[in-house]
């Protein structure tokens, strides 16, 4: 040892090492409190994180299967259309061979009629269209005519807005659990601001805030629909 230099050398008189200094019961219970926080809202927010891409991709395909009704109501209205087109002209056709007193170039127009035109074209002769004013004005108006294509594009349209519908409530689902998630990182937030600080109060009272806000978003998680 260097001259000069002295140690100053405190002897242990019980032989025994001193006991590390205790934490005040208070912050023994805040941090419990705050471990069981911060484990419950790591579940919480995998849960609700996952819960928003689940509905956000129950979304995607509804919104596709709407988009896909659409497609297939457009193409049936399309051969429907053109089908009622034809009937139509067929129909004048008639009018003017019957006009001409032509029956067999007016039976073969009757014959060109589709079948559930033809249908509707013998209910609508049983009104006496000639010399009853309360006739319908065609075979399209009376009751009998079905067009199966747009009966069935009406069908297809009332399944797309179904379908949209439903992209649009699983999309208001999914950014409520993204909400919700929000909500939980700003509870992981309070309590790791709540651990930097040493005043009982402030400590309590920040723990407790962040307690609150986990409860009311655990509740909104709990009434949301799951996918």
């Amino acid at each position: 040892m260097p001259e000069g230099e002295h140690v100053e050398l405190t002897p242990n008189v019980s032989g025994q090492e001193r006991p590390p200094e205790e934490h005040p019961s208070w912050e023994t219970l805040i941090e419990i409190v705050e471990v069981i926080v911060l484990a419950l809202v790591a579940i919480a927010t995998a849960w609700s994180g996952y819960q928003a891409a689940k509905w956000e991709g129950r979304q995607s395909v509804l919104y596709g299967t709407a988009q896909t009704y659409r497609f297939q109501a457009d193409a049936d209205s399309t051969a429907g259309g053109q089908e009622q087109s034809a009937d139509a002209s067929i129909f004048t056709a008639w009018l003017q061979a019957t006009a001409a007193h032509d029956s067999k170039l007016a039976a073969l127009y009757v014959r060109r009629f589709t079948t559930d035109y033809r249908t509707a074209f013998q209910a609508w002769l049983k009104t006496d269209p000639f010399t009853n004013p309360n006739a319908p004005a065609g075979p399209a108006r009376v009751s009998q005519y079905r067009n199966p294509y747009l009966v069935e594009a009406g069908h297809l349209n009332n399944r797309a807005a179904a379908a949209f519908a439903q992209g649009t409530a699983a999309r208001g689902t999914s950014d409520n659990y993204v909400r919700d998630t929000v909500l939980f990182a700003a509870v992981l937030f309070l309590v790791a601001i709540a651990q930097r600080f040493s005043l009982r109060t402030i400590r309590i009272a920040t723990t407790m805030v962040a307690l609150a806000l986990f409860i009311y978003t655990a509740v909104s998680v709990a009434q949301l629909p799951r996918a």
